[in-house]
C-alpha cells in the first residue's frame, strides 16, 4: 500500500476541454513519475469536487500533499481549499495533510513567457521590440496580491526583453481591460502588439481571448497582432510541482497550510464569510471570480514546507469569470 498520495488540484472549467487537460497533464505526470500515487479534483465545474479528490487521496494513505494547480493566491488559494483540507482532516484524523504553495509568479513562469514572446515575435513580419508592444493578459482578481504577481512577471518581462513596452490588461473584474491596453499602446506608437494569455489551460476565458484579438484586429488595421497559446504541459510546470512536493516530503513535520492559524480567516469564518469550495456539488454554472476578501490585506509569516509571501485580502462577494 502506498501511504503517501498527492493531490493536484485543478480550477475546474465549463469547457470540458480545459478538464480533459488537466488529467492529460496528471496522466503525463504519473508517467514521468510512476513510484507516486496522483489524484486530481477541481474546485468547481466538476463532478470530482475538492471534498471528493481529498476523500479518494486519503482513502489507503497516511500522508496527502494538495498541490495547487493554480496561478495566483487568491479566494480558492487562501480559502476554499484550506477549507476543504479543513474539513476532510475532520473525516480521516490519522490522515496527515499538507498544502503545497501556488505555482506564483517567479523564474520559471518567466521562462515559459519569454519562450511564448521569443515565438510569436519570430512570427511577426518585423520582429523589432521597439516597436512591438506586448501585453500580458490575465483573469483579474479583486485580490490585490494576485493582480500584483501579474504587475510582477509584466515588469520582470520588460526588464528581461528588449521590449519598449510591457502592460497589463484583464479579462475581467479589474482593469484595465485588453481593448484599453491596446488603444494606449497604438497611441504610443506601437505597430505591432503581442498578446500573452497568463493562463495554465484551456477554458472559456482563454476562448473568448482568441474572439477578442480577431476583434482588435478589424479595430485596428494598420496594428500586427500576434496571440499565444495557454502554458499548458510546459516542463517548467512540472519541475514547478515536483519541487513542491520534495519541499514537502522534507519539512513534512512542520508543513501547515497557509492560512492555520490566521485570525483574519478565522474572523471569516465565523461572520459567514468563508470560502466557496463546492462539496459533493455537481458542476454549475454561474459567471463569477472568487477572490473571496474582506476588506483586509495583511502579510503573515509563512508556516509551511515551503516559505512564500502569503498575504490576505478576502473580498466575499466571487470574481473571477472562471474559465
Amino acid at each position: 500500500m502506498n501511504t503517501e498520495s498527492i493531490l493536484l488540484v485543478g480550477h475546474g472549467s465549463r469547457e470540458a476541454s480545459g478538464n480533459d487537460e488537466i488529467f492529460s497533464f496528471a496522466e503525463q505526470w504519473r508517467q514521468r513519475q510512476p513510484g507516486w500515487r496522483i489524484e486530481v479534483c477541481f474546485i468547481e465545474f466538476s463532478e470530482i469536487t475538492m471534498s471528493e479528490g481529498l476523500k479518494r487521496a486519503a482513502t489507503g494513505a497516511s500522508r496527502v500533499m494538495v498541490v495547487p494547480l493554480i496561478l495566483n493566491a487568491a479566494g480558492h488559494v487562501k480559502m476554499d481549499i484550506p477549507q476543504a483540507i479543513d474539513g476532510a482532516r475532520l473525516k480521516f484524523p490519522l490522515v496527515q495533510f499538507l498544502y503545497a504553495p501556488h505555482l506564483s509568479a517567479c523564474d520559471p513562469i518567466l521562462a515559459i513567457l519569454r519562450r511564448r514572446l521569443k515565438g510569436a515575435m519570430q512570427a511577426l513580419d518585423m520582429p523589432d521590440p521597439s516597436t512591438t508592444g506586448v501585453v500580458l493578459l490575465g483573469r483579474g482578481s479583486s485580490d490585490r496580491q494576485a493582480n500584483g504577481d501579474m504587475a510582477k512577471m509584466a515588469r520582470w518581462l520588460l526588464e528581461e526583453t528588449d521590449h519598449d513596452l510591457v502592460d497589463l490588461a484583464f479579462t475581467g473584474i479589474t482593469h484595465p481591460r485588453l481593448e484599453k491596453t491596446v488603444q494606449r499602446q497604438s497611441m504610443l506608437g506601437m505597430k505591432q502588439v503581442v498578446v500573452l494569455p497568463y493562463y495554465l489551460f484551456n477554458g472559456t476565458l482563454v476562448e473568448r481571448i482568441t474572439r477578442q484579438v480577431e476583434h482588435l484586429k478589424a479595430q485596428y488595421p494598420t496594428l500586427r497582432f500576434a496571440s499565444t497559446k495557454y502554458f499548458g504541459f510546459e516542463k517548467e510546470i512540472v519541475e514547478l510541482l515536483e519541487q513542491r512536493v520534495n519541499d514537502m516530503r522534507r519539512n513534512a513535520p512542520v508543513a501547515l497550510m497557509p492560512c492555520d492559524g490566521c485570525k483574519y480567516r478565522s474572523f471569516a469564518e465565523e461572520h459567514g464569510m468563508g470560502g466557496h469550495h463546492h462539496d459533493d456539488a455537481l458542476p454549475h454554472s454561474h459567471d463569477h471570480t472568487h477572490d473571496h476578501a474582506d476588506p483586509h490585506e495583511h502579510p503573515h509569516a509563512p508556516v509551511h514546507a515551503h516559505e512564500y509571501d502569503h498575504a490576505h485580502g478576502h473580498k466575499r462577494p466571487h470574481d473571477h469569470a472562471n474559465a
